[in-house]
């Protein structure tokens, strides 16, 4: 996965709460486990005002105009500011996958949604817990501020505001240390490649009949 160590990106605000992840990816998108291409279905069913199917060019289809992510003053944001309890519902990497792919490498809610927390983690993703006031405070500069952008640092813990303020964040020094080396579950694995083919060759000569 692509490794995350310092970010200065535009905000854009998703004045939702508990937003779950059938709305961040519908489930008709599901079949596929390509872990790319999902980007343009990110928000399918708020983003477009038609319904949408796998393989169909978005391009063409008629975009909401309220729907935050469609106005000008959002465009390229990677990073989501949302409400509590982000990420609820079924437990799908898709929809992280679709977050990643449209171009969002961070997320600042009071609270996610557990298993959507983790799955962030694994993806390259960076979701972020601050305090409610805080996520408040913020939604009120972004909404008053064109081109309102955030300065994150992973190594350091803590988020810069274009005034200076500095927001700390908490994060679980493994996987503090996975997302800074683009570390998932299967690059940690391959680090004892050579312990497991040693093992391997050991069994094959221990147990043949497994392997006839």
């Amino acid at each position: 996965m692509k490794a995350f160590t310092a970010l200065d990106g535009l905000v854009a605000p998703l004045d939702r709460a508990n937003v779950d992840t059938d709305a961040i990816l519908p489930k008709q998108f599901l079949k596929s486990i390509r872990r790319s291409g999902f980007g343009p279905y990110l928000f399918d069913e708020w983003r477009y005002l038609d319904h949408g199917e796998p393989g169909q060019d978005c391009s063409t289809r008629p975009l909401n105009p309220d729907f935050v992510l469609n106005q000008a003053r959002y465009r390229g944001a990677s990073i989501l500011l949302a409400r509590e309890n982000f990420g609820c519902g079924s437990s799908r990497e898709h929809a992280p996958w679709a977050l990643e792919d449209f171009g969002l490498r961070a997320l600042i809610a009071p609270s996610f949604a557990d298993i959507f927390y983790n799955n962030c983690l694994k993806n390259g993703l960076l979701p972020i817990v601050a305090a409610p006031d805080v996520v408040e405070r913020l939604f009120t500069e972004v909404a008053a501020t064109p081109g309102y952008r955030l300065q994150v640092d992973l190594a350091a813990q803590q988020v810069v505001t274009p005034s200076g303020e500095t927001i700390a964040f908490a994060l679980d020094p493994f996987k503090q240390h996975c997302l800074l080396n683009g570390l998932d579950d299967i690059a940690l694995a391959l680090r004892h490649a050579g312990r497991i083919q040693d093992y391997e060759q050991e069994r094959r000569q221990r147990e043949p009949w497994l392997f006839s």
